[in-house]
């Protein structure tokens, strides 16, 4: 049998990406096929270049077209991605029309580890291709000049406008380049309001898959001065294992759903340690994050354990040397990345699924 554009796709109408669960016809993720003697090449747009199932999905194309039998001579399989803006977007009322996603990264107490993760999920989903922002939303304790490297730089400007630090492939601002290091920060809520939505609308992010924001620890001001001002896609909360973590970050999770913030998942930060005699040692005990997660139902983007590199990176400002090719460190950031750009893609299909509504009283 002769091997046919239209009979690849409807091999492709039965592959359904995996966290959509929907096919990749309908979600018009199949560009293009091309049949030239038994030989099919298709591409597939992903919705993030950080898709952590790419290798699952080229599998379960290449056995549909397998399927088609003897007629099929060779099987190209090309990826391209474009992120795709979130469904709850709309151009009125938004200081960021040309930002796809805001993500929140926020925390029921400090201490935690959020801005290290922040920084490592911006560095890793730029890793993956994603054009991508940090912001230290961090008003009070701002963490990005040390763990960027940043920290002496002077900002740059455009008229009234800031322009980003481009570091380690991501756009950052941060408040800490704009103020002394030893002097302290001491905002009543009107100036804090005011500071945050300074950093977010006068800075000229461009155009970004991602703006990631490091939000200040707790239940304050800026993460509802954050809801009432951007179209967020979601949130992600820190949370490290023990119960009175837990009891913390769960007041989080309730403070971004009174927000009506969608919960994208909970992150468990120095989940364990691996000593140099190769035993693993729950510290704080390992998978509380997780187990409240769970509970919460709340998906869980993944562990990161506590490692000595890390704390190094993060204190010299490198966190690209975080994803060293094989690493444990690197895979498990990685890992985090990918899991949240899935999480940010699964939030948008939904927003579209669900479609506009109209309520008449």
């Amino acid at each position: 049998m002769a091997i046919t554009k239209e009979s690849v796709l409807e091999q492709l109408r039965k592959v359904n990406d995996p966290e959509l669960h929907r096919d990749l016809v309908s979600l018009g993720m199949v560009k293009a096929v091309t049949c030239d003697g038994g030989q099919v090449a298709v591409k597939i747009e992903l919705t993030t270049p950080a898709c952590p199932l790419k290798d699952q999905i080229e599998g379960d194309v290449r056995r549909a077209i397998e399927a088609l039998g003897d007629g099929v001579a060779g099987i190209e399989v090309e990826f391209t991605a474009n992120v795709k803006a979130g469904g709850n977007r709309t151009e009125e009322n938004n200081p960021l029309p040309d930002v796809k996603h805001i993500v929140a990264v926020g925390a029921g107490k400090g201490g935690v580890g959020k801005s290290t993760v922040s920084v490592n999920l911006a560095v890793g989903l730029a890793r993956a291709g994603a054009a991508v922002g940090l912001l230290d939303g961090d008003i009070y304790g701002p963490s990005l000049p040390t763990m960027l490297g940043i920290r002496g730089q002077e900002i740059a400007a455009r008229g009234n406008m800031m322009l980003p630090f481009e570091v380690h492939g991501v756009r950052a601002m941060t408040i800490g380049a704009l103020v002394s290091d030893d002097k302290p920060l001491i905002w009543r809520g009107p100036m804090a309001h005011g500071a945050f939505r300074d950093l977010v609308t006068r800075t000229l992010w461009g155009e970004l898959d991602y703006l990631v924001i490091d939000l200040p620890p707790g239940t304050g001001d800026v993460p509802l001065s954050m809801s009432q001002m951007l179209p967020l896609t979601g949130a992600v909360v820190v949370c490290t294992p023990q119960r009175v973590a837990q009891d913390d970050a769960a007041r989080a999770v309730a403070m971004f759903q009174q927000l009506h913030v969608p919960l994208l998942g909970v992150v468990e930060n120095m989940s364990y340690f691996i000593g140099d005699d190769g035993k693993t040692y729950d510290i704080f005990g390992r998978g509380g994050a997780e187990a409240m997660a769970s509970r919460l139902s709340v998906p869980f983007l993944g562990a990161v354990p506590i490692n000595m590199a890390l704390r190094a990176h993060s204190d010299e400002g490198c966190p690209g040397e975080n994803f060293e090719a094989g690493s444990e460190l690197g895979k498990s950031l990685d890992g985090l990345a990918g899991s949240l750009a899935g999480q940010i893609s699964i939030t948008a299909n939904a927003a579209d699924a669900a479609g506009p509504t109209l309520s008449v009283s």
